[in-house]
């Protein structure tokens, strides 16, 4: 009979220190930081530019391109872009691309004024989100291939990694914005904003140096796999032409990881899970969308947002999302989900105390530190979740799939999240309290399958 010593704490927390967790913190980065250029950036920009909160909400609609990337994923995983891919790699030439276009869409938007084309300024945004949510589909695919199909530790430290470069990104992109926005407002420049973007674009110049650094491993079974599968769904359709052909790789890459998801979990079973994908995060999306909209409104200045919000939020997030990676990998991602889920309740209503007692720096900072914590247990939980689910013949189109329906619920419904306060005459206090029972249908949902799934755990 075997003896199996369980590890402790400190050999757990091990895992972080291989050198591939730098790389994929550095790819979480660059994947979070396009959320504070049409995120916080864009509904300030809006916001003193004297659009309603009802503008800036629906304005936040671009954000459901990434519930449809999915789409072109397959795209992602087969297109080869010319010259960039044999000079960097197939995934980096991707995202070089796409951050190209992120940079030329700042360079573009630091020339034009909101208030008198609102719509060339959501469009350019637009053009923003589907290079950003692009993007996130190659990101997704080189962090999961950073590490071996039977390294489930690190594939679990690997997603609290990508969580954490995916706030660093968010948080200190946040800091890097409001704090220069602030810095040329304050030197009397009305074009403050236009300014900050051209600033924003000197990030984007940095990430792509620091993507050079990342080793991309030349993938060759996926590419015979996706020709085998061709051939037989060609060899079925009895001919071989131009058509079949087509019918061949569209079915191959497109409906192949989809039939394998309900294949893998029952029918029944994965609509559930798509179910509970979709809900899970919608109260913190709500919350989120409207956040820094709450703190101007109650008094807070932007450098005030950047040190509480983002700066002191930064530091929480990172420490609760290692530790909430941690707690996954000793406890279970499916805890770790229920516990998460209960936190984000929890803790949004904070800021219902906070609308209803006034400007408190005090508790604003509580209220930060108390959300940014759930935020971050629940992050890494759900995409330790999504990883696990996956099939790794399917990596990339599955995850994308998978983190689209999530982004989807947290996008499209949130895009109300403006027209709800203004229905509230502007209480925010109530505001908040729905946004904590929004969790509570996606628990149920976990809670029924929860002995049923089937994870590559």
């Amino acid at each position: 009979m075997e003896i199996y010593k369980k590890q402790t704490l400190a050999e757990t927390f091990s895992v972080y220190f291989d050198i591939r967790m730098i790389k994929i913190l550095l790819l979480g980065a660059i994947s979070g930081f396009p959320w504070v250029i049409i995120g916080s950036s864009l509904s300030l920009w809006l916001k003193e530019d004297g659009l309603s909160r009802s503008t800036i909400g629906w304005a936040g609609l671009i954000f459901a391109v990434y519930a449809f990337n999915y789409l072109w994923a397959p795209i992602i995983d087969r297109v080869r872009i010319p010259w960039l891919t044999n000079k960097i790699g197939h995934r980096r030439g991707w995202i070089v691309l796409m951050q190209s276009i992120i940079l030329i869409s700042l360079i573009f938007w630091s020339v034009i004024n909101p208030t008198t084309n609102l719509a060339l300024v959501i469009s350019v945004g637009l053009i923003i989100a589907i290079a950003s949510a692009t993007q996130d589909i190659t990101v997704d695919a080189l962090r999961i291939e950073q590490i071996g199909e039977s390294e489930g530790k690190s594939m679990q430290a690997g997603a609290a990694m990508a969580v954490v470069g995916w706030w660093t990104g968010y948080k200190l992109g946040g800091v890097v914005a409001l704090t220069s926005a602030e810095f040329f407002q304050n030197l009397g420049f009305e074009n403050y904003w236009q300014m900050t973007f051209l600033v924003l674009g000197a990030v984007i110049i940095a990430c792509n140096i620091g993507l050079m650094f990342i080793n991309e491993v030349l993938q060759t079974d996926r590419s015979e796999s996706q020709k085998i599968t061709d051939k037989m769904i060609e060899n079925k359709l009895g001919t071989s032409n131009f058509l079949t052909k087509t019918i061949a790789w569209l079915t191959g890459t497109v409906a192949g990881p989809i039939i394998s998801f309900f294949k893998k979990n029952g029918f029944n079973i994965a609509l559930a899970i798509l179910a509970f994908i979709f809900l899970f995060k919608i109260g913190e999306a709500f919350l989120g969308r409207m956040s820094v909209i709450f703190y101007k409104e109650i008094g807070f200045t932007k450098t005030d947002i950047a040190l509480y919000s983002k700066g002191l939020g930064w530091m929480t997030t990172v420490i609760f999302t290692l530790l909430g990676g941690l707690f996954a990998i000793r406890s279970g991602v499916i805890k770790a989900m229920f516990v998460s889920g209960i936190l984000m309740a929890s803790t949004n209503l904070l800021f219902s105390l906070l609308a209803w007692s006034g400007k408190s720096e005090l508790l604003f900072a509580i209220a930060v530190i108390f959300d940014d914590m759930a935020a971050a247990f629940a992050t890494v939980a759900f995409v330790a979740f999504i990883s696990m689910l996956v099939d790794r013949t399917y990596t990339a189109t599955q995850y994308a799939l998978l983190a689209s329906i999530g982004t989807a619920g947290r996008t499209t419904l949130a895009a109300s999240s403006g027209a709800l306060v203004d229905w509230l005459n502007g209480d925010w206090g109530i505001f908040f309290i729905i946004t904590a029972l929004m969790v509570i249908p996606s628990l149920i949902f976990l809670y029924m399958i929860r002995h049923k799934l089937n994870l590559n755990d």
